[in-house]
């Protein structure tokens, strides 16, 4: 079915917004979004892996050749370099990897030094956005008192690595190991990660601490680094699991009717919302559990399939069967969204990440169930003539579209549904890694970890 799904918005995205960043399903038309500047293509690029792994092999073949005459990074505009790392980068890395083609490997290193100025900081933390011409950097402006924000300068490292890896440049994997330096220097509030760091002082601003959006990646990163490099980044493993620890002590929380969750720290104060974002932290607990501290494995697989409850609640609890942005866990509300502003739902992935992970950990069929649930929910809400495309309200008896068919929607979602019903053997986790928009990298082998430190 998710093969189905895949091809619908695939053929509609290539009918309507062909070589445009995204889709309009509804008004059948492309789709721009500033994070990616003037680049071109988010949906192609973002959607390669998913058609090699689907064996959609026509369809590979058009988006391939697309990348070698259209993708041009010598625009005169500024990116998220996160965005474009994430969805880019690792697209391409991903589509490298699993097909041979160097035009992807070729672009992808080509993009990668497009991105090197950002960190042309005095501490080496990486610009927000950057002019990818001029190659001048600054943050979001909203972000407390000009800081970087720890997803996204925290998730780099996957990428860089192999860039360094394949370009045998080795400037990639140092500018990211540059950024472990400087958080393991400074204080962590009570063992926390704050999600602002100033890129200039190398100070923390305001002390708000989430797993779910401005730090949800950076967690993930650092238990993937530790399993990318085949076990052998201790640092990784050190920092992943220390923070683990600090955010069940004191983050995650029991509502009264039993649903585990994790709440977001406010300079020591709790709120207690949980955002669709944070529900990937199920599948990461239940991933990172083999290699957890003095028989805390357990713990942590328990945690894991908790949070999948948890997110599996927000769900159900609404009319359409598709959780909310945020729900919240106060005054008798559990696993709610009470914010008009928190009811919507934009194809995002994360519970059916955390269902996948879990199935593949654990293989207790509900998982599978719970994914067909959702299965059904896209298809009856989100599913329109021109695609799919997220929902305003999904609380509400009536449809209002946002008409939107995000890359994520093709590079995250299908692809989790699509290995939720697959065997344990297409691309299995002892030999690969999945950055964050759920692009494949493989394991790098403690060889290929040992060239490179020599090459250091």
């Amino acid at each position: 079915v998710s093969l189905q799904m895949m091809k619908h918005a695939w053929d509609n995205y290539k009918r309507y917004a062909w070589g445009l960043n995204e889709l309009k399903p509804i008004s059948k038309q492309g789709h721009s979004s500033n994070l990616f500047g003037n680049i071109q293509g988010a949906t192609i690029v973002d959607a390669l892996d998913t058609l090699y792994i689907m064996e959609m092999k026509e369809e590979f073949k058009e988006a391939k050749e697309w990348v070698e005459q259209n993708l041009d990074f010598n625009v005169n505009a500024e990116i998220s370099v996160f965005e474009v790392n994430i969805r880019f980068v690792g697209g391409l890395l991903s589509a490298y990897y699993l097909s041979g083609e160097e035009i992807f490997r070729k672009k992808a290193v080509e993009l990668g030094e497009k991105l090197l100025p950002a960190f042309n900081t005095p501490t080496g933390i990486p610009w927000a956005l950057l002019n990818i011409k001029s190659g001048i950097g600054r943050n979001w402006p909203w972000a407390s008192g000009g800081s970087s924000i720890l997803a996204e300068f925290g998730t780099l490292h996957l990428e860089f690595i192999h860039l360094s890896h394949l370009s045998g440049n080795p400037l990639f994997a140092e500018k990211v190991m540059n950024i472990r330096k400087v958080l393991n220097r400074l204080d962590k509030p009570e063992g926390l990660y704050p999600n602002y760091l100033n890129p200039s002082s190398g100070q923390w601003g305001q002390h708000h601490v989430s797993i779910g959006g401005l730090g949800d990646s950076f967690y993930e990163y650092l238990l993937k680094a530790w399993l990318m490099s085949g076990k052998t980044d201790e640092e990784g493993r050190k920092m992943y699991y220390d923070a683990v620890q600090a955010i069940e002590t004191h983050l995650i929380r029991k509502s009264s009717g039993g649903l585990t969750y994790i709440a977001e720290w406010k300079g020591g104060l709790l709120e207690h919302k949980m955002g669709h974002l944070t529900c990937f932290a199920g599948g990461m607990f239940a991933l990172g559990a083999d290699g957890a501290p003095n028989d805390k494995t357990g713990r942590h697989t328990e945690l894991g399939a908790e949070i999948a409850r948890t997110c599996h609640e927000s769900y159900d609890r609404t009319s359409m069967k598709l959780g909310p942005e945020a729900f919240r866990f106060d005054g008798g509300v559990e696993a709610i969204a009470t914010r008009q502003n928190e009811k919507y739902y934009i194809l995002r992935p994360e519970v059916i990440e955390t269902y996948m992970y879990m199935w593949r950990l654990t293989h207790d069929p509900k998982y599978r169930q719970w994914g067909w649930e959702a299965v059904e929910a896209l298809e009856k809400y989100c599913r329109v003539d021109g695609g799919y495309s997220g929902i305003r309200d999904v609380y509400s008896n009536r449809q209002s579209h946002d008409d939107v068919q995000q890359s994520f929607f093709l590079s995250e979602t299908l692809k989790y549904l699509y290995l939720l019903f697959s065997e344990d053997d297409l691309l299995p986790f002892e030999h690969w890694v999945f950055n964050t928009e759920a692009h494949p990298l493989p394991i790098l082998d403690k060889d290929d970890g040992n060239k490179e430190e020599t090459q250091k």
